[in-house]
């Protein structure tokens, strides 16, 4: 689907890959971010677009000499990682169970950290810059590694799923973890402080920013990159577990290669260039799609899922969706479903079906067929997944 021109009065269009009317809030929010004056070109709405904190989660904002650390979020490098492996699914028969124990023994869920650091954490080369963070987080180190290698809550998830071919796969869904949190609050608050110093009329207190070239956009592009690797390096560190389990179940403890893999992030930003312009780019519930991009853009825990390669549409900044994207808050779908519901629209796949994971049900989400027919110029499908068990943050 062709993008559409949001109808608003500002400077900067909004262009929309959304097939639906935005609500008028969201329409607000657009607006806001288009009204600054550093956006540069235009802001790019993905087809999974929802209401989010000073800017919309699914959008994607291109910026000339300034960064809205609210815009990139809190779970800074929240994203995916997905592996192919040689396996099939009957291979997978009579063993689900046991394997979603095994995962939930390995890797910590929740607000839950590991209590042994593994070598393979202690090592990260990245450690030797803590101490160059944000005063804030110095006395978290210890707890920054102990959650390294842990899926945290809300939507994050680990999942088992065939293709169309019978293949498994192995997919996550993590991010920066307290850390992250931590230092991306510290940086919003500096950013809300100057703004009330300098008197600033923000059309949103959250679209207060950092100017390049200043101490602070420094300070909080270092601390922005660290922790975006920390992301990344986090799903990896889950990864190797997961295929260690996957081995020991279907292979007899023996090590396979994968067949492909992805990282990918999906709340982050970073220096690119667009319309022959070096511009920070922040994709808030986006991922980047340039061409032969490998994504992965998962639906909800009842639905589908997909890898994709970017076409490197210039119009999206070469970017496309994150996800189904929300349909209704956390608070409304455990007002809408029951227990009942969840055991129903998670037939066929192993998983918790308690109240305490009714918000992720999957009617709370939107049809991601719909959502990847809407970004078919943004993306080609390279295989579509179907999660026969899922272990939930």
């Amino acid at each position: 689907m062709p993008y559409k021109e949001l109808e608003i009065s500002t400077e900067t269009p909004v262009l929309s890959w959304a097939n639906h009317d935005l609500k008028s809030d969201e329409t607000k929010m657009a607006k806001n971010v288009a009204s600054l004056p550093f956006v540069f070109k235009h802001v790019a709405l993905m087809p999974d677009v929802h209401l989010g904190k000073g800017a919309l989660v699914g959008s994607v904002i291109a910026t000339k000499e300034a960064i809205i650390p609210a815009a990139v979020g809190v779970d800074i490098g929240c994203g995916m990682g997905a592996i192919k492996t040689p396996f099939k699914g009957e291979q997978l028969e009579g063993k689900l169970k046991k394997i979603r124990l095994d995962i939930e023994a390995a890797i910590p869920t929740g607000f839950n950290d590991n209590k042994d650091v593994e070598k393979a954490v202690s090592n990260w080369q990245n450690w030797r810059d803590f101490k160059d963070l944000h005063s804030g987080v110095q006395d978290l180190e210890s707890k920054a590694m102990k959650q390294l290698g842990s899926l945290g809550g809300g939507n994050h998830f680990i999942e088992v799923c065939l293709d169309t071919e019978n293949q498994v796969w192995l997919m996550l869904h993590s991010g920066s973890r307290n850390i992250g949190n931590k230092l991306a609050q510290y940086h919003i608050n500096t950013a809300k402080d100057l703004a009330k110093m300098a008197g600033n009329s923000l059309p949103d207190p959250d679209l207060a920013h950092f100017i390049a070239g200043t101490p602070e956009f420094a300070r909080y592009w270092h601390d922005l990159q660290w922790a975006q690797e920390y992301a990344r390096y986090n799903r990896d560190v889950m990864m190797a577990r997961f295929k260690r389990i996957i081995e020991k179940h279907l292979a007899g403890g023996k090590a396979f290669k994968p067949l492909l893999e992805v990282n990918c992030h999906h709340n982050y930003s970073e220096k690119e260039v667009h319309f022959d312009e070096d511009v920070y780019v922040t994709r808030k519930g986006a991922v980047r799609a340039q061409t032969e991009d490998y994504g992965i853009i998962p639906g909800s825990m009842g639905a589908k899922s997909y890898i994709v390669k970017g076409k490197g549409n210039v119009e999206s900044f070469c970017s496309c969706s994150h996800g189904a994207g929300r349909l209704m808050s956390r608070s409304k779908a455990k007002k809408a479903y029951t227990l009942d519901d969840l055991i129903e629209q998670t037939k066929g796949v192993e998983c918790r079906k308690d109240e305490g994971v009714l918000d992720e049900i999957p009617g709370a989400y939107k049809p991601i067929e719909q959502v990847m027919e809407n970004q078919s110029d943004l993306v080609e499908i390279v295989a579509t997944l179907k999660q026969v068990l899922c272990v939930k943050g």
